[in-house]
């Protein structure tokens, strides 16, 4: 989306853009060449206080918080032995297996897990049984067998000839034949294993190690078990063995750690005195993870040794069993419950790292790449070795200012802008050189925003406008059109003009002059959070997405172009390409080129890829309105305040992330009509047909399970693959019959599709009615069926034929007939409607006109006169109204008779309708009383209508063929006007006139 905009002061694109790229070409290549260390950095596991931690208690789902050993089966589920029954973990949901379920087991005391070559899962329990659960999900149990003690089986072992070794609590080891056959023979007296711990190993040449309180003890390749050789020098305390993924034997001795060389124990590390580890691991990185009685968990790597942060809430108690998934996280088993530690591509900084505050607002990395971090509770310094600092600063008050923006000026010099407390100036290490306040003329309130331009001088944003400070003090530029209100985002162009963001728009000065640039028409953006330079396109942060002005133009990129979010505080750009954004739900990546071509329109939606806590966020909330509140340092590295301290993310790690292996995905339940069906298996499954096939499923990742996305394509009805999206299940009601193949594949989050699909084939039986057999009895009991009905319905046919000719005949005979009476009776009804139609006309005619003249009557007269006068008040048209009455009409009825006198009315009427125009209207409104309404007549042609009927009146000779009768007529003329609020007050007015005209002698008109 684009709009147009003043002002045009931007360098050619072409240009801005071929620097671009070629600074991004000797990115990559001093990456490839020059800084070799700072890729190989990114090989490695990042320091122990960098992964993130996730915790699972019964509260969680497990049925007891004593986690005895972890697996995970080639598949991808992760399996957990507890007091209470085998557990497997999807990365989503606990499924408890014990004596209550039907795939269950003997007991619900599971000691050990073991996972053999074929994928299967071996169990042992706290009653000498062991079970195998198969790759395909089939059960089967090795009961006990006397001789052998009925004890918990504290660890297992396979050998290279398929015999899986026991190690009995206290009573010494044991082993399980290919046939399933249990042995056992009794320990020697002389052999501790009455103190055995929780370990046994099988060694490359089939030995038995086994750890006990009371020194190493050894089944060698005689079969005799004996304590390991004193010239070991491993003692007789707590010695318990470890055989690595890459087959290196350890030795745990004490907090003393030995590495088997040449059939002989070399001494690797040694821990500090006390330390009673009770669990090892190497991880695929070869760093060593120690757990430990009651000291929690250690790390031994290239970053040395590394305990967790202090103050983290972990389960407690002895670390039993410890655990490196597929994708490397690490799963530990305490007597507390269940922990897991995972690399993410967020590190973080809160207060237990030395941080005043976590409330972090603002970040700047000075010249010296020191980094500076205001806060809520002040200021911190962080050094070259990272070590964070806090700035002694104190307001008048004594107490630490609130830190929301930063600036370094071109001598060095940092400016700390407060909430509430003014400008601080400080020198390159923090030192008070010079506060400025309301008594230097500084607006009052918080001080969101400073930038400093090309001559040095810093400008600030305020709760009242922009202010400038200098050599000369603090001034607030008198300029028409800057903002009076609060400022929030100040940046300087290339060209060194200061855009301003506020809560109403942008304002750009320009030198002497101020440029408005209202957001509101594109999108409806009010608040601005945050300018970003790139090129020549400056990009504006709001509370509507992202908006970029270029060439005088503004194109807006927001939620309805693919922004998850409405409100963005900062747009950052890192080095390989990647565009950072932060926001209140937190941190947006994609790339320039796409927001490019979403802003241009070639585009319609941009890709984005959302990080928050999961990914090791301190807090998904990043911080706006204060600045900068994110960054790219020198290093190259990306760092965002947040409401819950710092986050820093390293561009070059992101594509070892993405890089992850799509998770498996696997099919965990089949139900046919709400019934658990065993699909598992080589044999082939076969379902009635016009059930309700229910088939859920899960994508074995345990670093973002909750965002894993899936699609699935059932052969034999799909043809393509159908995306669900985060939906874990799919169902199918009353599938056709035929064979069906369902596929399911998984994805991360802006990740590819796995190769690695569940897969699971079966076929739907036809219901009776769909299996040919059937179907061809019956078509042909149905053809059968057809041939008789044709039969019966000809027979039929036939005999209703005849009743239906001889009901003809009768029906037209009664036709005829009626048709005759109907024709009479239609003329009749003709002739009817005929008189009545000139019946009403006559009617008509006498309600609305005067019998004897002819005239429109009173009725039809009172009608007009209202159309006429609402018509003349709407159009302004002039109306008058003539009243005359026939003079001394009585004498010419007493002396002349009734009849002459009608004869006179007559006469009367016929000479006022000769003397009118088509417009106007004569009425006979009563005895010898006329009317006469004249439309579109002034009051002077009306003067001259009543004085030319008066002539024709006079000239008139002998009325009514009486000779020597004359008739004259007085009249009252009056015209519309504004004081004639109804019709009724007009003829009364003409009706007065009528009167006067009377009075003064009549045989005249006198006008009202």
């Amino acid at each position: 989306m684009r709009q147009g905009g003043a002002g045009n002061r931007w360098r050619p694109v072409q240009a801005a853009v071929t620097l671009q790229r070629l600074y991004l070409a000797l990115v990559l290549l001093c990456l490839l060449f020059g800084w070799p260390h700072a890729v190989a950095a990114q090989e490695g596991p990042p320091p122990l206080r960098d992964y993130a931690i996730d915790v699972w208690t019964s509260r969680n789902g497990l049925p007891h918080n004593s986690l005895r050993d972890i697996a995970q089966t080639p598949e991808g589920h992760l399996w957990f032995a507890t007091w209470e029954g085998l557990v497997r973990y999807n990365g989503l949901d606990f499924t408890v297996f014990d004596r209550s379920t039907r795939l269950g087991l003997r007991d619900n005391g599971v000691g050990a897990l073991f996972v053999d070559r074929d994928g299967g899962l071996w169990i042992s329990d706290s009653r000498g049984n062991v079970t195998r659960r198969s790759a395909d999900g089939r059960w089967q149990v090795f009961a006990h067998q006397p001789p052998a003690p009925q004890v918990l089986i504290q660890a297992m072992q396979l050998d290279s000839h398929g015999r899986l070794w026991l190690l009995y609590e206290g009573n010494g080891i044991g082993s399980v034949t290919r046939e399933g056959h249990f042995e056992y023979e009794k320990p020697p007296a002389d052999v501790p294993m009455a103190m055995s711990f929780t370990k046994l190993v099988v060694d490359a040449q089939d030995r038995v190690w086994v750890g006990t309180l009371d020194g190493l003890v050894v089944r060698g390749s005689d079969g005799v078990l004996r304590r390991a050789l004193e010239s070991y020098g491993l003692g007789h305390g707590l010695v318990w063995p470890y055989r690595a993924p890459d087959g290196v034997l350890w030795i745990v001795a004490g907090e003393r750690i030995y590495r088997m060389q040449d059939g002989v124990p070399q001494l690797q590390h040694r821990l500090a005195p006390g330390m009673h580890i009770t669990s090892m691991l190497q991880d695929r990185h070869g760093d060593l993870w120690l757990g430990t009685e009651n000291q929690g968990l250690l790390r031994l790597s290239r970053h040395g040794p590394e305990r967790l942060p202090a103050g983290l809430s972990l389960p407690g108690g002895r670390v039993v069993s410890l655990r490196e998934d597929a994708e490397g996280s690490i799963w530990v088993g305490a007597n507390g419950g269940l922990y897991r530690l995972r690399e993410t591509l967020f590190s973080s900084f809160t207060e237990r790292d030395g941080l005043s505050g976590d409330y972090v607002r603002t970040v700047l990395e000075d010249r010296d790449r020191q980094l500076w971090v205001g806060s809520a509770s002040g200021l911190d310094r962080r050094d070259a070795q990272g070590v964070f600092h806090p700035v002694p600063l104190r307001n008048s008050g004594g107490k630490t200012p609130s830190v929301l923006s930063l600036a370094q000026d071109h001598a060095g010099g940092l400016w700390v802008g407060t909430f509430g407390d003014g400008i601080l100036r400080l020198d390159g290490q923090g030192g008070m050189l010079r506060s400025y306040g309301v008594e230097d003329g500084l607006p009052g309130g918080n001080i969101r925003a400073m930038s400093v331009d090309r001559d040095g001088t810093v400008w600030a944003g305020t709760q009242k406008g922009v202010a400038r400070l200098d050599a000369d003090g603090v001034t607030v530029p008198a300029v028409p059109g800057m903002p009076t209100g609060l400022v929030t985002a100040l940046a300087h162009d290339v060209e060194g003009d200061l855009w301003i963001g506020t809560i109403e728009g942008i304002r750009v000065l320009r030198g002497d002059h101020v440029q408005s640039i209202d957001l509101a028409p594109l999108g409806g953006g009010r608040s601005v959070f945050g300018f970003q330079q790139i090129g020549d396109a400056m990009w504006i942060s709001s509370d509507r997405g992202l908006y970029r002005y270029q060439d005088g133009m503004l194109s807006r990129v927001g939620l309805e172009q693919g922004m998850p979010v409405d409100t963005v505080f900062q747009l950052v750009p890192d080095r390989i390409g990647n565009v950072w954004i932060s926001s209140n739900r937190g941190v947006l990546r994609t790339d320039m080129t796409m927001l490019n071509d979403v802003a241009d329109g070639r585009a319609r939606r941009v890709e984005v890829e959302h990080y928050n806590e999961i990914d090791g966020m301190a807090n998904s909330q990043a911080n706006g309105s204060s600045g900068p509140s994110a960054i790219l340092r020198q290093d190259g590295t990306f760092w965002v305040v947040t409401a819950g301290g710092l986050s820093t993310v390293d561009p070059l790690r992101l594509q070892r992330f993405r890089e992850r292996l799509a998770p498996p995905a696997a099919i965990e339940t089949v139900l046919v009509d709400g019934v658990p069906l065993h699909w598992q298996g080589a044999n082939p499954h076969t379902l009635p047909g016009g059930r309700r096939l229910s088939i859920s499923y899960v994508g074995l990742s345990y670093l973002m399970s909750e965002r894993i996305r899936y699609r699935t394509r059932l052969e034999g009805l799909d043809r393509a693959w159908i995306e669900r999206g985060q939906q874990r299940s799919v169902e199918f009601i009353g599938l056709p019959p035929g064979d069906y193949t369902l596929h399911v594949s998984a994805a991360h989050p802006g990740g590819t599709w796995g190769d690695s699909e569940a897969v699971w084939s079966f076929t739907v039986e036809p219901l009776l009615w769909q299996r040919r057999s059937v179907q061809f009895i019956c078509g042909l009991l149905l053809l059968a069926g057809l041939v008789a009905l044709y039969r019966y319905l000809i027979k039929r046919y036939k005999a209703s034929n005849l009743r239906l000719a001889r009901k003809v005949d009768e029906a037209t005979r009664d036709l005829k007939a009626q048709t005759a009476s109907l024709q009479a009776l239609n003329e009749e009804k003709t002739q009817l409607a005929e008189r009545l139609a000139v019946q009403a006309e006559q009617f008509e005619r006498q309600a609305r006109e005067d019998a004897l003249t002819g005239l429109p009557n009173r009725r039809a007269f009172d009608e007009a006169l209202a159309r006429d006068f609402a018509r003349s008040q709407r159009s302004g048209h002039p109306l008058c109204l003539v009243v005359l009455d026939i003079d001394h009409f009585k004498e010419v009825n007493d002396k002349h008779s009734h009849s002459v006198g009608d004869v006179v009315l007559t006469e009367v009427a016929r000479l006022i309708a000769s003397a009118c125009r088509d417009s106007d209207m004569p009425a006979r409104t009563g005895g010898e009383e006329f009317t006469l309404l004249l439309n579109d007549t002034g009051l002077a042609e009306a003067a001259q209508v009543c004085a030319r009927l008066r002539g024709l009146f006079h000239d008139h000779p002998d009325w009514a063929g009486v000779p020597g009768l004359q008739v004259t007529f007085s009249a009252g003329l009056v015209e519309l006007d504004a004081a004639d609020r109804t019709p009724m007050l007009l003829y009364q007015r003409a009706d007065r006139a009528l009167y006067r005209a009377k009075s003064e002698g009549r045989d005249r008109t006198a006008i009202g």
